[in-house]
């Protein structure tokens, strides 16, 4: 998060410059599809090793597919599935992450699953769990998972999707959206002045066309919306290794 005010539409059409990412390792949740993926393939056009993490396998092998068609450097795909997903399972990804590749500069938490849209009176407790885990408690233990590799980075930067889901029938997924914004502040204070500085923001894109969007508002015609490329540049200015903020 930053203090210095921001130039709006400058940062809805921004693009780093080429190879303004090389040497940088980039780890994206709900990488397979939608806003992730075009953050994925638009990070690894900037030069980066891109680090593709979703529950969806086929999906990001066709991501996978499609970086490496285009010549951009080899990504690294990571299935997991936060739903089910322990701190031991973060751990090891962690691991991973630092044994094959080194180093760990950027961290976009995008993924989100919602369950079904129902009144609290109703919500089923065992769905209750599995997406609060999804939202919340997957997101949180990866976060802490690597923030040591984020310090060991000089411009470590952690990007979170957030949303205001706050809304009747949302349930699990708009408490956990709303708890997401608290950890986003709780981190940028935390990490603001500490050594090992790391750059926490947030990008609420509203509603954009996807898979996501459209299974939630059916009713909606998707064409009034806009495409996932056309809103990833905020979190390219904020993974920039030359981003002050």
């Amino acid at each position: 998060m930053t203090d210095t005010p921001l130039d709006i539409p400058k940062l809805i059409d921004y693009r780093p410059e080429p190879g303004a990412f090389a040497d940088r390792v980039i780890l994206v949740t709900g990488a397979a599809d939608g806003i992730g993926r075009q953050i994925a393939e638009a990070c690894a056009a900037a030069g980066a090793v891109v680090v593709l993490l979703d529950k969806d396998i086929k999906g990001l092998e066709r991501v996978y597919d499609a970086i490496e068609a285009a010549g951009h450097p080899q990504p690294a795909i990571y299935p997991l599935n936060h739903e089910g997903a322990t701190v031991k399972d973060y751990g090891e990804m962690a691991e991973s992450i630092r044994d094959s590749l080194g180093r760990l500069d950027g961290v976009v938490l995008n993924a989100g699953w919602a369950g079904t849209l129902t009144p609290l009176k109703q919500y089923d407790p065992e769905l209750w769990f599995k997406v609060v885990n999804a939202n919340l408690n997957g997101p949180f233990f990866l976060v802490q998972a690597v923030i040591p590799l984020l310090e060991a980075s000089p411009t470590g930067s952690l990007v979170i999707s957030t949303q205001d889901a706050s809304r009747a029938y949302w349930g699990a997924f708009g408490m956990a959206k709303a708890a997401q914004e608290s950890l986003l502040e709780i981190l940028h204070r935390e990490h603001r002045h500490e050594g090992g500085f790391i750059h926490v923001n947030g990008v609420d894109t509203g509603p954009v066309r996807t898979r996501f969007r459209r299974a939630h508002y059916p009713g909606e015609d998707p064409a009034n919306l806009p495409a996932p490329e056309d809103t990833v540049g905020p979190y390219l200015y904020f993974l920039d290794p030359g981003d002050p903020a």
